[in-house]
């Protein structure tokens, strides 16, 4: 099994399962941007306690391993736990969604996509731009701005840039913002980010896992 395969096994038991959940992370960005080698696989989920069963049972074949106290354990920081893949050795990181006004925002916002015959929601161009520039304010990395510089450089005016200013100011990230994107034009080799129209369709996708990319907003939020 390899990367692919556990990200294909994981939206499908998911998705089995009843689960509401969102692909972010490197596997979010290598969708909406330039894709580079990654071992991370992160989702987050919104999971009420009435589930944690369900979820546990989805994973529940010799091949994985899964904890529920390692589950229920995430109702508290750091709020994430692991599912394993026993023969490989590969692992997802699953995040438990938090009442926080961004990641509420970022998961009512998540897309529909089909990869590998299955629907699959992930985060959208901006959030993952945000949510790693989050990150990288907690733990400095250059692959967290190499990937934001990715997306920016491949999705460039379908960008939603008064959404991206909007929470800009509302996480006071004024100082920082200027410096990481300073960082990522660098990186991007591009002087400024152009103003989109404001309702823009994602449909530039480069991945080596899906080579035709069209999402359609849910129907509903979280």
């Amino acid at each position: 099994m390899n990367e692919q395969d556990l990200l294909r096994e994981c939206v499908r038991r998911l998705n089995a399962c009843g689960t509401q959940y969102m692909l972010t992370g490197s596997m979010a960005s290598n969708a909406w941007g330039i894709p580079r080698s990654t071992h991370d696989l992160d989702f987050v989920i919104q999971l009420p306690t009435s589930q944690v069963p369900a979820l546990v049972r989805a994973f529940g074949d010799p091949d994985y391993f899964v904890d529920e106290a390692s589950v229920r354990a995430a109702y508290e920081p750091p709020h994430q736990f692991n599912v394993i893949h026993v023969p490989s050795a590969l692992k997802a990181d699953f995040w438990l969604l938090r009442p926080v006004p961004f990641e509420r925002e970022m998961f009512s916002r998540r897309l529909k996509d089909v990869w590998f015959g299955e629907p699959l929601w992930l985060a959208t161009a901006e959030d993952v731009i945000l949510h790693k520039l989050y990150w990288n304010r907690i733990t400095p990395s250059d692959r967290q701005l190499g990937d934001v510089a990715g997306v920016v450089q491949v999705q460039q005016d379908k960008l939603d840039k008064d959404y991206l200013r909007y929470w800009r100011s509302s996480l006071g990230w004024r100082p920082s913002w200027r410096g990481a994107f300073g960082q990522v034009a660098a990186k991007a080799d591009l002087r400024r980010l152009r103003s989109p129209p404001r309702q823009a369709i994602f449909t530039h996708h480069v991945s080596r896992f899906t080579p035709h990319f069209h999402v359609t907003r849910p129907p509903f939020g979280p």
